[in-house]
């Protein structure tokens, strides 16, 4: 797919009229009106609603140049797009010309079933209005996303691909093969932007990708793991509605862009955070992506998947400086997105991390801390122990479990299920870290031995701090998949932990330090 300038509708077309009457207080009884300008569309704000118009242009990828099609998008538009914001999206609108000669929204039949569009002059998505400050873009420019709520939004995430319908016909090798020839075409034909030796080297590395994950990515299409997903998921097409992260905004213009495979989907929110220098947030969506999917298959193809999207935001960057923005910033931007699409396609070595520690030592604090640094983007797979028996017994993270959620066959199930997760996910290449009490010698040499048999580094960390302290911690836990309690922490003291030689860490210090030595000796 290639990005151009946009070409003129053709015919004179009705639209200098539209959007001045969309322009005008009056049109809205008399209420202030503020204007968005997209490549795409004009969205016109006044009081608690936005009416969007579709611009009369037409793309390679998309053609708005007719009322028909302006009025098909505008429908396609509204059911995509209450699949996540039913709220949000309230209905579509024509515009008309009254009795009187002048313009007139038409809010009655709208969008209805059946040829209504003969006498429109124009068709308009009507929104609920949203402050600006309540998009996750801005929400992350002014540092105001936090790791809860990021995995709330894994959460909406997953579930909307877990009901988005699947889409075997579409996605696969042949649909990513498409985007990459797509990106090359756009990004050879700025060689002043874009060095060629770079592009050839993208070219290169992205083919071998292609070539190597082709089978898999084939299997994900035939096993269900394409669907119509969102297609546009990054930080500026979220918003915080009631206290909800609600997806809006997705492609409605193009279903082939669309469907595919739900990792590919969720690969641009990834790569949108890790450029604006927020990966420890996109390893919170990943980690809990996983938690709530367990399709740790898709990992595999997580690099290329990145590097794709990271393309396409190059070449976008690069079509609006040709449409005449600001030529300095977004030329430095169109440039780091591809170095961020090569830097993709070189990540860093797989490894595990395992870190045990009695109840209460900080070892869940330590495993997200670290797991941001490891392996490639964005950081390790965090495996934990008392999310994982959560989910094998079948109960939320938060439920307490009774006691034989505990006994020693349960124990036995949940460790041996994190060696076989941890196993599955260092054969995909990506990094592991896992949390868990590991006690028992046998246990920490089981986690090693998986280190050993898929032939990458291992680092074992052994948390420690005073039983009083571990007391405390454990008692002022809040909305936590740990069933710890003080009565718990103070029989751990019996245990015959046998010779450990993990690193070990005094975990009874500021938070920060312990971190910063977990990161030395991890180095």
């Amino acid at each position: 797919m290639s990005v151009h300038p946009a070409e003129p509708a053709s015919g004179p077309g009705p639209q200098e009229e539209v959007i001045a009457f969309l322009g005008d207080p009056r049109t809205h009884g008399g209420q202030p009106v503020e204007r968005i300008d997209t490549h795409a569309a004009l969205v016109f704000l006044a009081g608690d609603r936005a009416l969007k118009l579709k611009r009369a242009v037409r793309y390679p990828y998309l053609d708005y140049s007719t009322v028909g099609k302006r009025r098909a998008a505008c429908l396609a538009e509204l059911a995509i797009n209450r699949r996540t914001a039913p709220a949000l999206y309230r209905g579509v609108v024509a515009i008309r010309r009254g009795a009187d000669g002048g313009l007139r929204l038409d809010e009655e039949d709208g969008g209805a079933a059946g040829d209504v569009s003969v006498d429109a002059i124009d068709w308009l998505v009507s929104m609920a209005r949203f402050p600006d400050e309540a998009l996750f873009d801005r929400m992350a420019e002014r540092d105001g996303l936090t790791p809860a709520l990021m995995r709330r939004l894994a959460e909406r995430i997953a579930a909307f691909h877990r009901d988005a319908v699947p889409r075997p016909d579409g996605g696969g090798e042949v649909a990513l093969r498409a985007v990459a020839d797509g990106n090359l075409e756009d990004l050879r034909a700025a060689p002043d932007l874009f060095p060629a030796d770079a592009v050839a080297r993208l070219a290169e590395c992205t083919g071998q990708a292609l070539d190597r994950l082709a089978p898999l990515l084939e299997a994900r299409r035939r096993n269900g793991f394409v669907r119509h997903g969102h297609g546009d998921l990054h930080l500026r097409n979220i918003v915080l509605l009631d206290g909800e992260p609600t997806l809006f905004d997705a492609i409605e213009f193009d279903e082939a862009l669309a469907v595919a495979d739900v990792f590919y989907d969720l690969a641009f929110l990834l790569m949108d955070l890790d450029h604006r220098g927020l990966r420890p947030l996109g390893n919170a969506v990943l980690n809990r992506y996983l938690e709530e999917t367990a399709d740790y298959g898709g990992l595999a193809a997580l690099p290329l998947f990145l590097s794709l999207r990271a393309a396409v935001r190059a070449k976008v960057s690069a079509a609006a400086l040709r449409l005449g923005g600001k030529a300095e910033e977004l030329a430095g931007e169109a440039r780091r997105y591809l170095d961020q699409a090569l830097a993709a396609l070189d990540p860093a070595p797989a490894r595990l991390v395992a870190v045990g520690g009695l109840s209460g030592t900080g070892k869940t604090r330590l495993a997200t801390g670290i797991a941001p640094d490891l392996g490639p983007s964005p950081g390790a797979v965090v495996l934990r122990s008392d999310v994982l028996r959560k989910r094998l017994c079948g109960v939320a993270d938060t439920d307490r479990l009774p006691a034989d959620g505990y006994a020693p066959a349960m124990t036995e199930r949940v460790y041996a299920e994190l060696y076989r997760r941890a196993a599955l996910v260092l054969g995909t290449g990506q990094a592991v870290v896992v949390d868990a009490v590991s006690a028992r010698p046998d246990e920490r040499r089981r986690i090693e031995a998986v280190a050993a048999e898929a032939g990458v580094r291992f680092d074992g960390i052994w948390m420690e701090a005073p039983l009083s302290e571990r007391v405390e911690r454990v008692t002022n836990r809040r909305n936590d998949a740990s069933d710890a309690t003080a009565d718990v922490v103070e029989r751990q003291e019996s245990y015959d932990l046998g010779t450990i030689d993990w690193t070990r860490l005094d975990s009874g210090r500021v938070a920060a330090d312990v971190l910063d030595d977990a990161r030395a000796s991890l180095a």
